[in-house]
């Protein structure tokens, strides 16, 4: 009979796909190497078996322990999948930028699981990097696995992922490119292929945000580089040991949106359901064709499964709020079509000021307009509020009628939204929309800038 003899030996010889429509563009012959068919449904299950069985040899994990890790998601599943198999423990700790979807997966695993803010800087006792290591020194008998300086990460990946592109393309494999976040994955491979054959070239791709390309490019590490971005599992604010910048060609950066709307195209023009490292890599190959000639096997690595990302790439209204979605606003009905079918947030002349105050607060809006049984009569601006407050510090407590400015104009749906624009300026914050079915709806400068690409 064939089977294994648990979930951790169906582990890798996971499939190179031919990739079609998507690349069209590109000149050459482009091959997915598919990561999703790995039990965790990625790339990282490779690195945490290897990390884990490494530590047993070396005597850093010991029966019982518990794993700490800083994970994007991905290597806890790795990690959570073998621990329950050889009966360890789990803590991971994840940036709060990351998908719903893996968090909840990492406690179905039985993990415990600590969120830390994504917005801080590397050192701060917040971040996630912080969090692991204390962790890892507070609870007896643990051990930090430390993806990012661990090598096994990378010999990981030398002794599987690489071997397999070498043997699956028959040695004729010209390119690699894949996302890079802790190194491993391009280290490794690449350290392999170079071996076999070192005229192929090692493509990383990088996001804005992330240090990668510079440092690459010029030996500097440039804060001024790092900021927060939306791309997930690849992209770094730190030099990870698991980076071999010696074996990498050259790195390629991609926006963040590009990422996400390649994500989705991979699911519409391929049939691949996979992940946003995966968008992010195959953009950079496209961008990168002007590289390859049409003899070469470009083979490029995608990192995770889509499910993953259903709350987000692969979500319509959160795609629309990052202005993702290629969506043509060219008059005022398009921009009020996706708002609060509620109807039109206001408050009235007899109100008081703290009431006004309580509903810009709950519904997170800065304008609102002021109605009396006539109709439109006036409105208020949080800087307006702000102003005022300085001047009396009694100003919750009078009527809106008192404290009001001058009502924002009124326009009918079909209006441009060039004129819109226009009519919104210091003196007038916002713009009143009378949808024509007796609702109407309001456009700030906000809803304006949100939609330009």
């Amino acid at each position: 009979m064939d089977y294994a003899k648990n979930i951790l030996e169906t582990i890798g010889n996971t499939p190179l796909v031919r990739l079609n429509k998507i690349v069209k563009e590109v000149d050459a012959l482009v091959l997915a190497k598919i990561e999703t068919f790995n039990p965790g449904n990625s790339v990282k299950d490779r690195m945490a078996v290897k990390m884990i069985e490494d530590a047993e040899m070396s005597g850093q994990l010991k029966p019982g322990g518990t794993i700490i890790e800083g994970t994007s998601g991905n290597t806890g599943m790795g990690l959570a999948i073998a621990a329950n198999i050889k009966g360890y423990n789990c803590i991971f700790v994840i940036a709060d930028k990351q998908s719903k979807e893996k968090i909840d997966i990492l406690r179905a695993l039985g993990a415990e699981v600590v969120v830390c803010p994504t917005h801080v800087e590397p050192d701060d006792p917040r971040s996630y990097y912080s969090v692991s290591k204390r962790l890892a020194e507070e609870t007896p008998n643990s051990w930090y696995a430390n993806q990012y300086d661990n090598l096994s990460n990378s010999a990981a990946h030398y002794e599987s992922t690489g071997p397999e592109i070498w043997e699956q393309t028959n040695g004729k494999v010209s390119h690699f490119v894949v996302g890079v976040g802790t190194g491993g994955t391009i280290s490794g491979v690449g350290k392999y292929l170079k071996e076999k054959n070192p005229n192929i070239k090692i493509w990383g791709v990088d996001t804005y945000g992330s240090v990668f390309k510079k440092y690459h490019e010029t030996g500097v590490f440039d804060q001024n580089e790092i900021y927060s971005y939306i791309t997930e599992g690849i992209g770094e604010d730190i030099l990870p040991k698991n980076v071999n910048f010696d074996i990498i060609d050259g790195f390629e950066k991609v926006t963040d949106k590009d990422g996400a709307v390649y994500t989705r195209k991979l699911a519409i023009d391929e049939g691949i359901f996979v992940g946003n490292s995966a968008g992010s890599a195959v953009k950079g190959l496209i961008q990168l064709k002007a590289h390859f000639k049409p003899d070469d096997v470009v083979v490029v690595l995608f990192h995770d499964h889509g499910s993953r990302y259903v709350g987000k790439m692969f979500n319509d209204d959160w795609m629309r709020e990052r202005g993702f979605l290629d969506e043509k606003f060219k008059i005022a009905a398009d921009l009020i079509k996706n708002q609060n079918k509620g109807g039109l947030i206001s408050v009235k002349t007899e109100e008081l000021v703290s009431h006004a105050i309580e509903r810009m607060r709950k519904h997170e809006i800065s304008q609102l307009p002021v109605m009396d049984a006539e109709g439109f009569v006036g409105s208020l601006d949080e800087s307006q509020l702000f102003r005022l407050y300085f001047e009396d510090k009694n100003i919750a407590d009078k009527p809106i009628k008192e404290v009001m400015s001058k009502p924002y104009p009124i326009v009918n749906k079909n209006v441009p939204l060039e004129k819109i624009s226009a009519l919104i300026h210091k003196n007038n914050q916002a713009v009143i929309v009378d949808a024509g079915d007796g609702h109407y709806h309001m456009i700030t400068k906000h809803d304006i800038i949100s939609v330009i690409h």
